[in-house]
């Protein structure tokens, strides 16, 4: 093999059916990934340790860079502290080798869909306005983490449209499990889901079940259910190869462009929040704008009442292609998106995903103006990257030219 060899760091436990699932989803990976030297690694727990694995990659692939993707969800300890002192270690060992850490998987949108994709599969009849869900993390003591947990439960909430959405922890920090079943049922609701966020059954899993078959036993007049964890699956596996082909630039090269979307029909697939902020460029540019979704956000809403765009409240289908130009597929649904960015690339027209960039074949630049000018950015699927990349272009713009600037 002549690419850089990959090492997957995962936590870790001793329940040997996480062992399992664990190194099912690094099979995965390579499936994903052929030709590249894919490892698993601990930090605790199980073996081979991180430093041992990136030292045993360094040496099969001498003069090569080894990249290492943490697996997990939150910037904690692990991420900060644990994973950089292993690679430390490793280079040590190594003298001269290049080591490349990754950026954590982080509240990823296909990652958020898996996590509403478990909670379908456990909801049943249950109408999901009316139920109450616990997003359960690991917790620990950075307290960034926690705070990204909390803001993911929030945004978990609003998309799954569930009736109430709270953050819990499952050790280190609080609210626990108790604590966020306790504020559930205190505002009346009696049909309630457990969401694990984190990747494989383990310890935590079984804690959780406990947990909760607990606390409802003594409270006949609720149900408690609790979904099943992240797991081995195609989305997380998508991140990590994602990471891992930004780390050794990999990712799909950008053609940039302008286009002149003048009086042309234009498909906005999704009217949530996102969709929301793209409309007004789009818009801007004079594009004969057609949004399809069962509901749409209020500001979408309002620029259809005016006539500025056309909204179709359906679900969108390949037929809304038609005669269209370009395509932002910004549903709620992988699937959708995914259904219509291939249905774009059988008729050649180009797609954004929002949820995907890799799955698309157009990307939405960060934009911003300097006079006459528009200055873009088109960076590595992180957003605040580029919008700091994109402001630092500007005011470079702005102070060559003697402009002023439009975000």
């Amino acid at each position: 093999m002549t690419t850089a060899p990959l090492v997957i760091a995962i936590h870790g436990t001793r329940v040997a059916e996480g062992q399992a699932v664990g190194r099912a989803f690094v099979d995965r990976v390579r499936g994903m990934l052929p030709g590249v030297d894919v490892r698993d690694a601990y930090v605790e727990l199980d073996a081979p340790t991180i430093a041992d694995a990136v030292e045993a990659a360094l040496l099969e692939h001498p003069g090569r860079p080894c990249v290492v993707v943490p697996l997990m969800l939150g910037v904690g300890g692990h991420v900060r502290d644990d994973i950089p002192e292993a690679i430390a270690a490793a280079r040590a060992r190594v003298p001269g080798a290049t080591v490349v850490q990754t950026p954590h998987l982080g509240p990823d949108p296909r990652l958020r869909a898996a996590v509403i994709e478990r909670l379908a599969a456990v909801l049943g009849d249950w109408n999901p306005t009316e139920v109450g869900i616990v997003l359960l993390g690991r917790g620990c003591s950075v307290t960034e983490a926690n705070a990204d947990h909390a803001r993911l439960a929030r945004v978990i909430g609003e998309e799954g449209g569930y009736g109430f959405t709270v953050p819990a922890y499952i050790q280190v920090v609080r609210p626990s499990l108790a604590d966020a079943l306790d504020q559930l049922y205190a505002v009346g609701l009696r049909q309630i889901v457990v969401a694990p966020n984190y990747m494989f059954a383990g310890l935590l899993q079984r804690w959780a079940e406990r947990q909760a078959a607990e606390w409802a036993a003594g409270r006949p007049d609720v149900e408690v259910r609790v979904a099943d964890v992240i797991g081995d699956c195609d989305a997380l596996a998508a991140v990590v190869a994602d990471r891992y082909g930004a780390a050794v630039g990999g990712g799909s090269p950008m053609y940039l462009s302008g286009l002149d979307l003048r009086g042309r029909r234009v498909l906005l697939a999704g009217a949530g929040k996102i969709a929301a902020r793209r409309v007004p460029a789009l818009l801007a540019a004079g594009a004969d704008l057609h949004v399809v979704a069962p509901k749409a956000h209020p500001a979408i809403e309002a620029r259809a009442a005016a006539g500025e765009l056309t909204l179709h409240r359906r679900a969108v289908e390949a037929a809304d292609l038609a005669n269209a130009w370009y395509v932002v597929a910004a549903t709620s649904q992988p699937g959708a998106n995914a259904m219509l960015a291939t249905a774009c690339a059988d008729q050649r027209l180009f797609c954004v995903r929002v949820d995907d960039a890799e799955g698309g074949t157009a990307r939405t630049p960060a934009t911003g103006s300097v006079g006459a000018l528009t200055v873009g950015v088109i960076g590595d699927r992180t957003p605040r990257a580029s919008m700091r990349a994109r402001d630092a272009a500007v005011a470079a713009v702005a102070g060559a030219t003697g402009s002023s600037t439009r975000g």
